[in-house]
């Protein structure tokens, strides 16, 4: 016999406004979601991934792998429709972590992980730590190739460029990851404000301290935040544990996860206060094998009590009071003011990701859409891999891939890069034989002599074998003393001289 016990927390941060990270805690299936594209944006890709993500693996026939992936490919087209369907919104996206319970084909029961984007799941048994997924990143790739090490990636400028994400296109590949479950397994699922803060063997001390899995999902959030809290931080906790209880009975907790009116646990998905507990979720597994666990369908949910000793208290937060001086005026002024900011955000948008740049991801030459650096929220992500690299071009062309030359569409990017191409080889075809190692013609003239007492140019044998005489125009030459005759004489034979 097997439970669930799972613990989840998210902040905003300390540098973020909003938080456009969300988180779900559902019977038998946990995911991390992280939104990009946007102050608004962001957040509607995440929410929308996460319920369509919970609508579709639900509405399976099966609770198998096979019904996650699709749940998640289901979650990638909500997010591009969505997105379609708003102007605004054009370009938004989402990173995606989902575990789930599933039924295997030999019929025990297991989990099955799905992932996109650079939001991670992590595995902590028997005191060791490791990161089950591999982020679709820029500098993930960069490591792979071995151009960079990880501490290198870790202060890249380009370390926040996806080579995936969810609701970019149409359709996108999932990673779809199988788990074999231990008693004693605890799985942390984050969005990528926690390891950005804290390197993994910190994380890896906070789960060994707090066996609570609310308490350790609240200290995490209080690690990153710590460290800086530079973007939006969301933890879920959950532990496999055994439980000698009988199959039909569950762990009770004193009171109700109160849920808002789309039947989430309330500031699901929202910026919750570092003193705020976290949900936690119990279920109760019948096991059905050595490793295997199966899911019972009927999960007990509650706010944890404050706990003694905590270094953070657990304290509820309070209902907030209606605005009582609202007034039609007010609210005419607050949407004129939500107007201007979604036509500014929507401009932004448009603008970030309306372009195509050709680039060199290492030395490989790339097309990639968006603005060389990103603009604000918006950063560029990979839109077609070359070919080509960097050798493929003449050297002056990679001051321009360094910089990111920008071109209007994917096609026009092909064709610029065809052009650097051709140019390159035609600058090879056209450099002389000599350059290239040939050996040079030998074409030597020697420079006359001139007679010493006549002032004439001596008659001199070029190197084809004729005679070079002096120029046409002859300077007339003083008359000699009777008693002086000259020492040599040029003969007129060709190619020689006598004395």
């Amino acid at each position: 016999m097997s439970k669930l016990l799972v613990g989840s927390a998210t902040d905003v941060g300390l540098v973020r406004s909003n938080n456009q990270d969300q988180l779900l805690v559902a019977p038998g299936l946990y995911a991390v979601a992280d939104g990009m594209g946007g102050h608004a944006a962001g957040e509607v890709a995440s929410a929308t991934a996460v319920k369509a993500l919970r609508a579709a693996f639900e509405a399976s026939d099966q609770r198998s792998a096979d019904a996650l992936l699709n749940a998640a490919r289901a979650a990638n087209r909500a997010v591009w429709e969505q997105a379609q369907s708003h102007r605004a919104m054009h370009g938004m996206g989402t990173t995606l972590v989902a575990l789930a319970v599933v039924e295997r084909q030999d019929g025990t029961n297991g989990l099955a992980v799905a992932h996109i984007g650079d939001s991670r799941l992590y595995l902590l048994r028997e005191g060791s730590f490791l990161q089950l997924t591999v982020d679709h990143s820029l500098v993930q790739e960069l490591v792979d190739d071995g151009q960079i090490s990880q501490a290198q990636a870790a202060v890249h400028p380009q370390r926040h460029v996806l080579t995936r994400a969810l609701g970019v296109e149409p359709s996108v590949d999932v990673d779809l990851l199988a788990v074999e479950p231990h008693h004693g397994d605890r799985y942390l699922l984050c969005s990528d404000g926690l390891p950005r803060e804290a390197p993994d063997d910190e994380i890896a001390a906070v789960l060994l301290s707090f066996p609570d899995p609310s308490e350790a999902a609240e200290q995490l959030v209080g690690l990153a935040n710590s460290r800086g809290g530079s973007d939006n931080v969301t933890v879920v906790v959950v532990d496999v544990r055994a439980n000698g209880q009988a199959p039909d009975t569950l762990i009770t907790l004193s009171q109700p996860v109160p849920v808002d009116t789309n039947g989430q646990p309330e500031g699901f998905g929202s910026s919750r206060p570092l003193g705020a507990s976290a949900a936690v979720t119990t279920i109760a597994l019948p096991s059905k094998g050595p490793a295997g666990v199966a899911p019972d369908e009927v999960p007990a949910a509650a706010e944890l009590p404050p706990q003694p000793g905590s270094q953070i208290p657990a304290t509820a937060r309070p209902a907030r009071r209606p605005f009582a001086l609202f007034t039609w005026r007010v609210g005419g002024f607050v949407a004129a003011v939500c107007f201007v900011i979604g036509g500014v955000i929507g401009a932004l948008a448009w603008y970030g990701r309306s372009a195509y740049f050709v680039g060199l991801s290492g030395r490989e030459i790339t097309i990639f859409q968006g603005r060389p650096g990103g603009v604000l929220w918006f950063q560029p992500t990979v839109a077609e891999r070359t070919r080509y690299n960097s050798s493929s071009v003449l050297p002056s062309v990679l001051v321009k891939l360094r910089a990111g030359y920008l071109e209007p569409s994917v096609p026009r990017a092909r064709q610029f890069i065809s052009n650097q191409v051709a140019e390159k080889i035609e600058a090879q075809g056209e450099t002389p034989a000599s350059a290239r190692g040939a050996p040079r013609s030998a074409k030597h003239v020697s420079t006359p002599k001139s007679n010493p007492l006549t002032g004439a140019k001596a008659h001199q044998p070029s190197a084809h074998g004729t005679t070079e005489t002096s120029p046409s125009t002859t300077v007339p030459a003083k008359k000699a003393p009777p008693s002086v005759q000259p020492k040599r004489h040029l003969s007129t034979k060709l190619g020689t001289a006598t004395k």
